[in-house]
């Protein structure tokens, strides 16, 4: 099994619902490394600004909500946890209302650039995954993955997820994909990986000879 150099970052960056938290997860826990979601904090700080009424559209507004609450991010081996002020909210994240807001405050700049300073603050090695982790975070990772899906393939894998429709979801990841168009493109030297057709174990084991590939 690879070892990462103990100032190494891993990023694994994709669209919405291409695995990339089941795969960054699993990754890391094979390589005996912590996991990073930067896409729960986007989740944490999009559930802060429902919960305070705060339109996701409005950035001051947002700023507002991240001085207003402690939001704070747990790493783990085997996952995550996301806390507004001392709530454990990481089920709460999950949901269907954040799924339908989480790309708008995404968009926001200083909202990026928060998120981006919280991650940054993390001791290597680990394995990080969400938006910009390959660019704008980590430039400079040892290894970039960046994983893509169809659609539809992605919509079946999230319905199993979500107490709702197939037709719903699909929707819902063809809109996020509109408004991610701008700021989910992979690092020019990230080693893209097309999912479609391989289950989480498959694509577990591929990007870690992808990462061999890029670590030596």
């Amino acid at each position: 099994m690879l070892n990462l150099p103990k100032n190494a970052v891993v990023t694994i960056d994709g669209l919405a619902a291409s695995g990339k938290s089941s795969v960054a997860k699993n990754v890391a826990r094979l390589l005996s490394v912590p996991y990073v979601s930067s896409g729960l904090l986007y989740r944490l700080v999009t559930l802060a600004a429902l919960e305070d009424g705060i339109k996701t559209t409005d950035e001051r507004s947002l700023l507002d909500t991240l001085d207003a609450h402690e939001l704070r991010l747990e790493p783990r081996n085997d996952g995550n946890r996301v806390y507004l002020d001392d709530r454990d909210v990481t089920d709460e994240c999950a949901s269907s209302r954040v799924d339908n807001e989480v790309s708008r405050v995404a968009q926001h700049g200083l909202v990026r650039s928060w998120v981006n300073a919280q991650v940054r603050r993390l001791a290597p090695p680990f394995v990080a995954e969400g938006r910009d982790m390959g660019t704008a975070v980590f430039p400079h990772a040892r290894a970039k993955i960046f994983l893509t899906a169809s659609s539809k393939v992605r919509a079946e894998r999230r319905v199993s997820e979500r107490n709702e429709t197939f037709e719903n979801v699909h929707l819902a990841i063809e809109e996020r994909d509109g408004l991610d168009a701008d700021n989910s493109e992979p690092a020019a030297d990230a080693l893209q990986l097309h999912t479609d057709g391989l289950n989480l174990d498959q694509t577990v084991k591929r990007v870690l000879e992808l990462i061999k590939q890029q670590v030596k």
